[in-house]
């Protein structure tokens, strides 16, 4: 008897002290996101503020930190070019959680929440696409879950980390990486104490031949050993590119000399049209790509410093 209760407390303290990726989250958050409702949740619109409050949502529920200038929120504002419409301003936001691990560096996490509406904002690729809803499962629903879903992890597995965490997501990304740039222009934190950034946008469609793309690698000589212990074995394929830039939110750090890994399963047929669907989603390649994800960011606890590598320059 006494070693049933032994066994039944260290079933408990693993099953509190650990915290596993869920899909029926991401599945959650993905449907909810990408939903006709939501109307491709466009910069300025009413559904884009929805989106915006559903995070917000999240975030207190996992006791976060608000980090913006208005609770959790940083607004700005983001200059639309509407296909068939004069130039307009709209107002934008991000949203801003921090766990604080009162640690002396701090991880970024980010992701962006907006896609191009219905088919009135950035580019849709599809013909006599004015009009129609562009749900953006993939582009950036998929992200989005990711950053919720790490940000549930790391906040309720009743660990200390040896870094705090800045969880950010990002409005009108579609527009020009507008709220990014917004935000590392004006920081509600310090950029000095951030270790490194990671960025998520479309992380739903894997193509298992090719793996996920890590573009960043060679932003700091620290990721090579952070990889180096990784077992490739134990996670889905993934391949790295050294370059910082590339078309998305981590850029906006890489140019304030931080360095980035961005997370990215490439293209695809349904990209910036309106059958990027949540039904289309990978949710079991998803989490491989999170857990791989929380192998990386837990590999960077023991890096020290990671000094800053700026690859627009030769290796």
């Amino acid at each position: 008897m006494r070693l049933f209760f032994i066994m039944m407390f260290l079933s408990f303290s693993m099953f509190t002290f650990s915290q596993e990726i869920e899909i029926k989250n991401l599945e959650k958050h993905v449907y909810y996101l990408a939903s006709d409702k939501m109307k491709g949740r466009g910069t300025g619109s009413k559904e884009n503020l929805r989106a915006a409050k559903y995070i917000q949502k999240q975030f207190k529920k996992y006791d976060l930190q608000a980090l913006g200038t208005d609770g959790f929120y940083q607004n700005f504002e983001a200059k639309i070019k509407k296909v068939k419409v004069r130039d307009s301003i709209r107002r934008a936001k991000n949203v801003i959680a921090f766990l604080d691990n009162n640690a002396d560096k701090t991880v970024v996490i980010g992701a962006h929440y907006d896609h191009i509406g219905e088919g009135k904002q950035g580019s849709s690729l599809a013909k006599d696409s004015y009009g129609i809803i562009h749900n953006g499962a993939d582009d950036n629903a998929s992200g989005v879950a990711g950053l919720l879903e790490l940000a549930r992890i790391y906040s309720q597995n009743k660990i200390i980390e040896p870094v705090n965490f800045l969880f950010i997501a990002f409005g009108a990304e579609e527009l020009g990486l507008v709220g990014s740039r917004y935000f590392v222009k004006n920081p509600t934190y310090d950029l000095s104490k951030v270790l490194w950034m990671l960025n998520m946008d479309m992380i739903g469609r894997l193509n298992k031949e090719t793996g996920v793309s890590i573009i960043g690698y060679g932003t700091s000589p620290a990721f090579e050993t952070i990889f180096n212990k990784i077992d490739r074995d134990n996670f889905v394929k993934f391949y790295t590119n050294y370059e910082g830039r590339g078309g998305s939110d981590q850029t906006s750090f890489y140019e304030k000399d931080v360095p980035v890994l961005f997370f990215h399963t490439n293209g695809h047929p349904d990209y910036h049209t309106p059958t990027d669907d949540p039904d289309k989603i990978d949710f079991t390649s998803l989490k491989g790509i999170l857990d791989l994800e929380k192998a990386v960011i837990e590999g960077s606890f023991g890096a020290g410093e990671m000094p800053f590598n700026n690859t627009d320059k030769k290796k």
